[in-house]
Protein backbone atom coordinates (compact mmCIF):
# COMPACT_ATOMS: atom_id res chain seq x y z
CA UNK A 1 0.00 0.00 0.00
CA UNK A 2 1.54 3.43 -0.75
CA UNK A 3 1.48 6.02 1.78
CA UNK A 4 0.48 9.45 0.86
CA UNK A 5 3.44 11.88 2.03
CA UNK A 6 2.20 13.78 5.97
CA UNK A 7 1.83 17.50 5.54
CA UNK A 8 5.20 17.60 7.20
CA UNK A 9 6.82 16.29 4.42
CA UNK A 10 5.37 17.99 1.40
CA UNK A 11 6.55 20.32 -0.57
CA UNK A 12 4.34 23.53 -1.54
CA UNK A 13 5.75 24.54 -4.92
CA UNK A 14 5.08 28.10 -6.41
CA UNK A 15 2.79 27.71 -9.63
CA UNK A 16 1.79 30.97 -12.08
CA UNK A 17 -1.63 31.62 -9.40
CA UNK A 18 1.51 32.50 -6.86
CA UNK A 19 3.51 34.39 -9.05
CA UNK A 20 0.63 36.69 -10.17
CA UNK A 21 -0.30 37.23 -6.45
CA UNK A 22 3.24 38.04 -5.37
CA UNK A 23 2.90 41.14 -8.61
CA UNK A 24 -0.38 42.10 -7.22
CA UNK A 25 1.00 43.14 -3.71
CA UNK A 26 2.65 46.52 -3.25
CA UNK A 27 5.99 44.97 -3.29
CA UNK A 28 5.53 43.08 -6.48
CA UNK A 29 4.69 46.52 -8.16
CA UNK A 30 7.65 48.33 -6.74
CA UNK A 31 9.58 45.47 -7.92
CA UNK A 32 8.22 46.04 -11.33
CA UNK A 33 8.40 50.13 -11.24
CA UNK A 34 12.32 49.77 -10.38
CA UNK A 35 12.54 47.03 -13.30
CA UNK A 36 11.11 49.56 -15.75
CA UNK A 37 13.21 52.23 -14.74
CA UNK A 38 16.09 50.12 -14.88
CA UNK A 39 15.14 49.67 -18.39
CA UNK A 40 14.87 52.50 -19.51
CA UNK A 41 17.94 53.89 -18.30
CA UNK A 42 19.86 51.42 -19.99
CA UNK A 43 17.72 51.91 -22.84
CA UNK A 44 18.27 56.10 -22.51
CA UNK A 45 21.99 55.44 -21.70
CA UNK A 46 22.74 53.96 -24.74
CA UNK A 47 23.25 50.30 -23.79
CA UNK A 48 21.55 48.95 -27.33
CA UNK A 49 23.35 51.35 -29.70
CA UNK A 50 26.09 50.74 -32.37
CA UNK A 51 29.43 51.71 -32.22
CA UNK A 52 28.85 55.16 -34.53
CA UNK A 53 25.28 55.95 -31.92
CA UNK A 54 27.54 55.70 -29.16
CA UNK A 55 29.96 57.78 -30.44
CA UNK A 56 28.00 60.72 -31.82
CA UNK A 57 26.12 60.45 -28.43
CA UNK A 58 29.18 62.13 -26.64
CA UNK A 59 30.89 64.04 -30.13
CA UNK A 60 29.63 65.85 -32.86
CA UNK A 61 32.31 64.39 -35.43
CA UNK A 62 32.76 60.58 -36.42
CA UNK A 63 35.66 59.05 -39.54
CA UNK A 64 35.24 55.18 -40.27
CA UNK A 65 38.42 54.41 -39.07
CA UNK A 66 41.19 54.11 -41.61
CA UNK A 67 40.12 57.83 -42.86
CA UNK A 68 42.82 60.40 -43.16
CA UNK A 69 41.02 63.00 -41.18
CA UNK A 70 41.83 65.52 -37.87
CA UNK A 71 39.22 64.11 -35.95
CA UNK A 72 39.68 66.56 -32.73
CA UNK A 73 40.36 69.39 -34.85
CA UNK A 74 36.73 68.88 -36.60
CA UNK A 75 35.20 68.43 -33.52
CA UNK A 76 37.05 72.04 -32.40
CA UNK A 77 35.50 73.25 -35.51
CA UNK A 78 32.44 72.20 -34.69
CA UNK A 79 32.23 73.43 -31.02
CA UNK A 80 29.06 73.20 -29.52
CA UNK A 81 26.93 74.02 -32.36
CA UNK A 82 23.75 72.01 -33.05
CA UNK A 83 24.93 69.90 -35.11
CA UNK A 84 26.91 66.33 -35.85
CA UNK A 85 28.87 65.23 -38.96
CA UNK A 86 29.59 61.75 -39.86
CA UNK A 87 32.03 60.88 -42.65
CA UNK A 88 32.18 57.06 -43.53
CA UNK A 89 34.23 55.20 -46.36
CA UNK A 90 32.61 55.11 -49.95
CA UNK A 91 29.92 52.38 -49.95
CA UNK A 92 28.52 53.29 -46.88
CA UNK A 93 24.82 52.75 -46.48
CA UNK A 94 24.53 56.97 -45.27
CA UNK A 95 20.27 56.92 -44.70
CA UNK A 96 20.77 54.03 -42.62
CA UNK A 97 23.50 55.51 -40.53
CA UNK A 98 21.31 58.67 -39.97
CA UNK A 99 18.69 55.97 -38.74
CA UNK A 100 21.24 54.77 -36.34
CA UNK A 101 22.11 57.93 -34.68
CA UNK A 102 18.16 59.27 -34.31
CA UNK A 103 18.34 58.78 -30.16
CA UNK A 104 22.10 59.20 -29.78
CA UNK A 105 21.90 62.95 -31.93
CA UNK A 106 18.15 64.15 -31.33
CA UNK A 107 17.96 68.06 -30.92
CA UNK A 108 20.91 68.60 -34.05
CA UNK A 109 21.18 68.92 -37.28
CA UNK A 110 23.13 65.63 -38.88
CA UNK A 111 25.21 65.68 -41.94
CA UNK A 112 26.53 61.82 -43.23
CA UNK A 113 28.50 61.98 -46.20
CA UNK A 114 31.16 59.65 -48.01
CA UNK A 115 33.78 60.31 -51.28
CA UNK A 116 31.84 59.41 -54.59
CA UNK A 117 34.56 59.81 -56.35
CA UNK A 118 35.19 63.51 -57.53
CA UNK A 119 31.97 64.90 -54.87
CA UNK A 120 30.67 63.49 -51.86
CA UNK A 121 27.90 61.39 -51.15
CA UNK A 122 25.52 63.15 -48.56
CA UNK A 123 22.40 62.30 -46.67
CA UNK A 124 21.32 64.62 -44.10
CA UNK A 125 18.82 64.45 -41.35
CA UNK A 126 17.33 67.24 -39.42
CA UNK A 127 16.83 65.91 -36.17
CA UNK A 128 15.75 69.08 -34.27
CA UNK A 129 12.81 69.77 -31.98
CA UNK A 130 9.03 69.00 -34.26
CA UNK A 131 11.10 67.76 -37.37
CA UNK A 132 8.33 65.29 -38.27
CA UNK A 133 5.27 67.66 -37.53
CA UNK A 134 5.47 71.12 -37.27
CA UNK A 135 8.95 71.87 -38.67
CA UNK A 136 9.24 69.28 -41.12
CA UNK A 137 9.60 72.10 -43.89
CA UNK A 138 12.28 73.48 -41.91
CA UNK A 139 13.71 69.88 -41.24
CA UNK A 140 13.86 69.90 -44.96
CA UNK A 141 15.42 73.19 -45.70
CA UNK A 142 18.08 72.38 -43.56
CA UNK A 143 18.58 68.67 -44.81
CA UNK A 144 19.22 70.43 -48.11
CA UNK A 145 21.45 73.36 -47.48
CA UNK A 146 23.68 72.06 -44.71
CA UNK A 147 25.67 70.12 -47.34
CA UNK A 148 25.86 72.87 -50.12
CA UNK A 149 29.80 73.63 -51.49
CA UNK A 150 31.50 70.64 -49.89
CA UNK A 151 32.16 69.04 -53.08
CA UNK A 152 35.15 71.26 -53.82
CA UNK A 153 36.89 69.74 -50.39
CA UNK A 154 37.09 66.14 -51.50
CA UNK A 155 40.34 65.26 -50.98
CA UNK A 156 40.11 68.01 -47.74
CA UNK A 157 37.50 66.87 -45.23
CA UNK A 158 38.50 69.02 -42.42
CA UNK A 159 38.04 72.26 -44.71
CA UNK A 160 34.43 70.41 -45.44
CA UNK A 161 33.70 70.21 -42.08
CA UNK A 162 34.26 74.19 -41.93
CA UNK A 163 32.04 75.00 -44.90
CA UNK A 164 29.28 72.84 -43.16
CA UNK A 165 30.05 74.59 -40.37
CA UNK A 166 29.17 78.11 -41.67
CA UNK A 167 26.09 76.49 -43.74
CA UNK A 168 24.78 75.74 -40.22
CA UNK A 169 25.45 79.02 -38.99
CA UNK A 170 23.66 80.40 -42.17
CA UNK A 171 20.54 78.37 -41.11
CA UNK A 172 20.57 79.63 -37.90
CA UNK A 173 20.62 83.36 -38.80
CA UNK A 174 17.94 82.42 -41.29
CA UNK A 175 15.80 81.02 -38.36
CA UNK A 176 15.63 77.50 -40.13
CA UNK A 177 17.07 75.56 -36.73
CA UNK A 178 16.49 76.70 -33.24
CA UNK A 179 19.45 78.65 -32.14
CA UNK A 180 22.03 77.28 -28.78
CA UNK A 181 24.50 75.09 -27.59
CA UNK A 182 24.21 71.56 -27.64
CA UNK A 183 24.06 69.66 -24.47
CA UNK A 184 25.71 66.42 -24.06
CA UNK A 185 24.71 64.22 -21.52
CA UNK A 186 27.71 62.06 -20.76
CA UNK A 187 26.57 58.18 -20.53
CA UNK A 188 28.51 57.38 -18.28
CA UNK A 189 26.72 58.39 -15.62
CA UNK A 190 23.52 57.03 -17.32
CA UNK A 191 25.43 53.48 -16.91
CA UNK A 192 25.94 54.30 -13.68
CA UNK A 193 22.26 54.83 -12.75
CA UNK A 194 21.13 51.82 -14.71
CA UNK A 195 23.35 49.51 -13.19
CA UNK A 196 22.56 50.92 -9.78
CA UNK A 197 19.17 50.22 -10.63
CA UNK A 198 19.61 46.74 -11.63
CA UNK A 199 21.49 46.30 -9.23
CA UNK A 200 19.56 47.31 -6.56
CA UNK A 201 16.59 45.73 -7.74
CA UNK A 202 18.47 42.52 -8.14
CA UNK A 203 20.29 42.84 -4.46
CA UNK A 204 16.58 43.44 -2.72
CA UNK A 205 15.02 40.99 -4.41
CA UNK A 206 17.96 38.54 -3.82
CA UNK A 207 17.31 39.54 0.05
CA UNK A 208 14.11 39.21 -0.06
CA UNK A 209 14.04 35.68 -1.64
CA UNK A 210 16.93 34.68 0.93
CA UNK A 211 15.70 36.34 3.62
CA UNK A 212 12.12 34.47 2.63
CA UNK A 213 13.76 31.43 2.60
CA UNK A 214 15.44 31.47 5.97
CA UNK A 215 12.84 32.03 7.17
CA UNK A 216 10.80 29.62 5.92
CA UNK A 217 13.58 27.02 6.81
CA UNK A 218 13.01 28.57 10.49
CA UNK A 219 9.20 28.34 10.28
CA UNK A 220 9.22 24.31 9.22
CA UNK A 221 12.31 23.79 11.62
CA UNK A 222 9.81 24.83 14.41
CA UNK A 223 6.72 23.19 13.24
CA UNK A 224 9.15 20.22 12.87
CA UNK A 225 9.94 20.80 16.79
CA UNK A 226 6.46 21.45 17.61
CA UNK A 227 5.12 18.46 16.16
CA UNK A 228 7.72 16.15 17.81
CA UNK A 229 7.15 17.69 20.91
CA UNK A 230 3.37 16.86 19.81
CA UNK A 231 4.48 13.65 19.18
CA UNK A 232 6.30 12.62 22.73
CA UNK A 233 3.81 14.39 25.04
CA UNK A 234 0.71 12.24 23.30
CA UNK A 235 2.97 9.11 23.48
CA UNK A 236 3.44 9.97 27.21
CA UNK A 237 -0.21 10.35 27.89
CA UNK A 238 -0.93 7.11 26.14
CA UNK A 239 1.31 5.02 28.12
CA UNK A 240 0.19 6.65 31.29
CA UNK A 241 -3.29 5.89 30.49
CA UNK A 242 -2.79 2.51 29.40
CA UNK A 243 -0.49 2.56 33.10
CA UNK A 244 -4.05 3.53 34.58
CA UNK A 245 -5.74 0.41 33.05
CA UNK A 246 -3.47 -1.90 34.43
CA UNK A 247 -3.66 -0.47 37.51
CA UNK A 248 -7.59 -0.94 37.44
CA UNK A 249 -7.39 -4.49 36.29
CA UNK A 250 -5.09 -5.29 39.46
CA UNK A 251 -7.71 -3.41 41.71
CA UNK A 252 -9.98 -6.52 42.60
CA UNK A 253 -6.97 -9.04 43.04
CA UNK A 254 -5.61 -6.55 45.39
CA UNK A 255 -8.73 -5.92 47.12
CA UNK A 256 -9.25 -9.40 47.85
CA UNK A 257 -6.02 -10.31 49.21
CA UNK A 258 -6.07 -7.04 51.64
CA UNK A 259 -9.24 -8.51 53.10
CA UNK A 260 -7.92 -11.05 54.08
CA UNK A 261 -6.04 -11.32 57.97
CA UNK A 262 -2.36 -11.68 56.97
CA UNK A 263 -3.21 -9.86 53.11
CA UNK A 264 -0.97 -6.84 54.45
CA UNK A 265 2.21 -9.36 54.29
CA UNK A 266 1.16 -10.48 50.68
CA UNK A 267 4.03 -9.68 48.43
CA UNK A 268 1.23 -8.55 45.74
CA UNK A 269 0.23 -6.28 48.81
CA UNK A 270 3.12 -4.69 49.30
CA UNK A 271 4.44 -4.17 45.42
CA UNK A 272 0.49 -2.76 44.34
CA UNK A 273 0.80 -0.63 47.07
CA UNK A 274 4.27 0.64 45.88
CA UNK A 275 3.08 1.02 42.29
CA UNK A 276 0.24 2.98 43.07
CA UNK A 277 2.58 5.63 45.37
CA UNK A 278 4.53 5.71 42.59
CA UNK A 279 1.35 5.96 40.12
CA UNK A 280 0.37 9.06 42.30
CA UNK A 281 3.92 10.76 42.62
CA UNK A 282 3.81 10.62 38.46
CA UNK A 283 0.65 12.41 37.88
CA UNK A 284 2.10 15.16 40.23
CA UNK A 285 5.36 15.68 37.93
CA UNK A 286 2.74 15.32 35.18
CA UNK A 287 0.50 18.17 36.29
CA UNK A 288 3.75 20.57 36.04
CA UNK A 289 5.79 19.19 33.17
CA UNK A 290 6.45 21.86 30.15
CA UNK A 291 5.92 20.57 27.26
CA UNK A 292 8.87 22.08 25.41
CA UNK A 293 10.98 20.32 28.28
CA UNK A 294 11.68 17.57 25.70
CA UNK A 295 14.58 15.45 28.18
CA UNK A 296 12.20 15.78 30.68
CA UNK A 297 9.09 14.24 28.70
CA UNK A 298 11.57 11.37 27.63
CA UNK A 299 12.77 10.89 31.01
CA UNK A 300 9.13 10.54 32.47
CA UNK A 301 8.15 8.18 29.36
CA UNK A 302 10.45 5.98 30.28
CA UNK A 303 9.44 5.96 33.71
CA UNK A 304 5.92 5.30 33.22
CA UNK A 305 6.82 2.26 30.69
CA UNK A 306 8.69 1.12 33.42
CA UNK A 307 5.86 1.31 36.00
CA UNK A 308 4.05 -0.24 32.70
CA UNK A 309 6.01 -3.21 33.45
CA UNK A 310 6.05 -3.81 37.10
CA UNK A 311 2.13 -3.78 36.58
CA UNK A 312 2.43 -6.40 34.39
CA UNK A 313 4.60 -8.47 36.33
CA UNK A 314 1.93 -8.18 39.09
CA UNK A 315 -0.37 -9.24 36.56
CA UNK A 316 1.73 -12.49 35.33
CA UNK A 317 1.95 -13.41 39.52
CA UNK A 318 5.88 -13.12 38.57
CA UNK A 319 8.71 -11.82 41.56
CA UNK A 320 9.30 -8.37 41.36
CA UNK A 321 11.14 -5.39 43.23
CA UNK A 322 8.20 -3.63 45.27
CA UNK A 323 10.43 -0.09 44.56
Amino acid sequence: MTRSPSPRTATARPGPGRVAGLLGTPFGLAVLACLVLAGWAVWSGGALDGPIARHVRTTSFYADPGLDVDRAEAERVIGNRRLVVILRSPGADLRDTCKQVHRAADGTVVLVLSRDGDDYDTYGCALVPGYEKKNLGKAAAAEMIIGRGIDTFVDRPLEAVKVVAVNYDRLVKAGTVPDGARTISPSLPRFLLAVAAVTGVVAGASVLYLGGRRAGRLAAARRVRRDERTDSRSALSAATAGLAQQIIDLDPKYALLSSRPDGDDSSFVRRYRQLTADHTALLDRLSTLDDADEPAVRELTTHVESLSRRAQSLADGKPGRSG
